[in-house]
């Protein structure tokens, strides 16, 4: 190995150089992909000519601390998740889940009926299943043969 100068005894190690760059930039990705309240919570959404179904995983979070609105074509979504309790003197070395408030409005392509949608939640995942007005569905229309 070669002598490294400026660290007086110290060899020069490539390798050990090359494990601190690793783990540079392994800190800086950890940090440049952390989660944003944005993209919690995680949602999937299928809409159909009835109107449409939203799932969203919301682990952590109780029922009662979730609230559903509707207005026209337009569903938000809003709720609080607590920080996990950290003992005095605890060092952490990641910390990925995102604690606080959250909110997303999602905009759907037509109105939601907000008297028939209906909501379940089970096991931390939110199932919204929300209907069109009887008066926004698609319907055939028959053509007259005059």
């Amino acid at each position: 190995m070669l002598a490294y100068p400026g660290n007086a005894g110290r060899t020069f190690d490539p390798f050990r150089q090359m494990r601190l760059m690793q783990q540079d930039v392994n800190r800086v990705m950890n940090n440049l992909r952390a989660p944003t309240t944005s993209e919690f919570p995680p949602i999937n959404i299928w809409t159909g000519p009835d109107g449409a179904v939203i799932t969203a995983e919301i682990p952590g979070v109780a029922a009662d601390d979730l609230d559903i609105a509707v207005h026209q074509n337009t569903v938000t979504l809003r709720g609080k998740r607590a920080s996990d309790p950290v003992t005095e003197g605890a060092v952490v070395h990641r910390q990925e889940r995102v604690a606080g408030s959250f909110a997303r409005s999602l905009v759907l392509p037509f109105r939601v009926d907000g008297e028939k949608a209906a909501a379940a939640f089970r096991n931390g995942l939110l199932r919204l299943e929300l209907p069109r007005p009887d008066a926004d569905r698609p319907r055939k229309i028959a053509i007259s043969r005059t």
